[in-house]
């Protein structure tokens, strides 16, 4: 399999990379099922990426329809690395404006049925997730936002990503509910990519991009589609910049990451004790360890 050191998840809005050379598709399957849509592989200034559209690339997907497993496995086969999760979230801070860029640095979870553990059938880890982002993965996606000086755009360090369940928005009960926890941003995604990684021993992060202010702000329409669709072309436009430029530092200069020694301690299962048939379905993962 082709190796890319660096992938992307894009969200709502973001289905393909422009600054992309020499791409081909590539159709990957897992023990975990099929992905999103095909793999897209390129180069970003001679550096290879790997790319993925995390709704499929006519946006057909609901949150809870998303294959995350296979879509993380697909990107371990890779040999991604560093994943960068470019995705649509509502503000729930005045400060957060629509068009904004937030790199969270922690998570609260909503969601109600999501699988976000390869472990089980016989073989059990527990990851550290204490701080659920990767760092200096973070920094580095800062840090090329920063750079750019793009217009209308605030940039924002760290922050709570809110994942709920979806489709629907957030009712203002819900909404007023995060604010009072002080969470700052609200998507329906990242949250089991984020534990998916980690567990693949892949460093994450999240480029967040504010399309609107949920429906808590008085002086603001709730929360529409039209709403949503108008930022998101004009993100995805500033999103493309930020990864391009992201990809440019990580290829000069990758950082370390703690994830990518995350079940160091995490298995509580004796590997010989473990049903084999599990071990075969996770040895990507395990390999360095059995």
């Amino acid at each position: 399999m082709v190796e890319a050191r660096i992938g992307i998840i894009g969200g709502s809005g973001l289905y393909k990379m422009d600054a992309l050379k020499d791409v081909q598709e590539i159709q990957v399957q897992t023990p975990f099922g099929t992905p999103s849509d095909a793999l897209i592989l390129g180069t970003i200034e001679n550096t290879k990426v790997a790319f993925l559209a995390r709704h499929g690339r006519n946006h057909t997907l609901l949150p809870s329809e998303l294959p995350f497993r296979a879509n993380i496995y697909a990107m371990k086969q890779l040999g991604v690395e560093y994943l960068i999760s470019a995705s649509a979230v509502g503000s729930l801070q005045e400060e957060a404006k629509p068009l904004d860029m937030v790199v969270p640095d922690q998570f609260i979870d909503r969601t109600k049925n999501r699988v976000s553990t390869f472990f089980g059938e016989g073989l059990v880890a527990h990851i550290a997730f204490g701080d659920p982002v990767c760092k200096n993965l973070a920094t580095v996606v800062a840090d090329a936002i920063a750079s750019l000086n793009l217009p209308d755009v605030t940039l924002h360090r760290g922050g709570t990503y809110v994942c709920m369940e979806g489709p629907a928005f957030s009712t203002k009960a819900e909404s007023n509910l995060y604010r009072s926890w002080g969470a700052k941003i609200i998507g329906m995604t990242n949250l089991p990519e984020a534990k998916l990684a980690r567990e693949a021993e892949i460093a994450y992060a999240t480029l967040a991009l504010v399309t609107d202010y949920d429906c808590w702000h008085p002086d603001h329409d709730s929360v529409t589609v039209e709403m949503v669709i108008a930022n998101l072309q004009r993100n995805a436009v500033n999103a493309q910049k930020v990864i391009q430029e992201t990809v440019r530092r990580l290829a000069q200069n990758p950082p370390k990451s703690d994830a990518h020694s995350a079940l160091k301690y995490a298995i509580l299962t004796q590997l010989d004790r473990a049903p084999s048939a599990t071990l075969d379905k996770l040895r990507l993962l395990l390999n360095k360890y059995l």
